[in-house]
């Protein structure tokens, strides 16, 4: 399965109506901290834009609710493979994504035979507290060197001027969050990634 390069994380539907019209064709949606009524309502409008615009929609964490929502993707970190079922998710035919952080977890995500692998925060990132270090550029030539064919997503402190680095050491989409969403002008921001982005398409 081809996966567009640019890989923007989004926190509501509402996002997404308003920015998926650009252009965007890779798009997760990351809810925490909301009721199961709200996820389902959040998770099923994500689905409708993205069937509209073409996009593919990856949600986050929350297999069950995207299995029974009819959708074909999934993110899970380290933490939510600890309680996933992945027999079922495959039996309903959903793709995975898994994030790694280091050797041990990079082994783990690779049991699992995901469809792309995250690699993260490859520089300081403001989103959460993490318990690791920065990763840097060279980590992702050695993950890629490792993975092989799986596509490797860079994440974590990502921006329009550090994308090309981040292609040129080995990954193959870059996920950004608050570089848009906190961004003064998210529409133009999101026309420079996809410009940027497609030259790697």
């Amino acid at each position: 399965m081809e996966l567009d390069p640019f890989y923007p994380i989004f926190d509501s539907s509402a996002w997404l109506e308003r920015l998926l019209p650009f252009g965007i064709k890779l798009v997760q949606l990351r809810i925490k901290d909301a009721d199961e009524e709200t996820l389902r309502a959040e998770i099923r409008r994500a689905r409708d834009l993205c069937s509209f615009y073409q996009c593919q929609l990856i949600v986050n964490d929350y297999w069950r609710l995207a299995i029974e929502e009819g959708c074909d993707f999934v993110h899970l970190g380290q933490e939510d493979l600890d309680e996933a079922d992945l027999d079922a998710i495959r039996k309903a035919g959903l793709k995975l994504g898994v994030s790694s952080h280091d050797e041990t977890e990079l082994g783990r995500a690779l049991a699992v035979k995901p469809d792309y692998i995250a690699l993260g925060p490859i520089y300081p990132t403001i989103l959460k507290k993490m318990k690791w270090a920065e990763q840097g550029l060279e980590r992702l030539t050695t993950w890629k060197a490792r993975i092989g064919e799986i596509p490797l997503v860079a994440i974590g402190g990502m921006n329009v001027n550090r994308a090309p680095g981040a292609f040129a050491a080995g990954a193959d989409i870059v996920s950004v969050v608050t570089d848009i969403t906190l961004n003064s002008d998210p529409e133009a921001r999101v026309r420079q990634w996809l410009e940027t982005t497609r030259r790697h398409a």
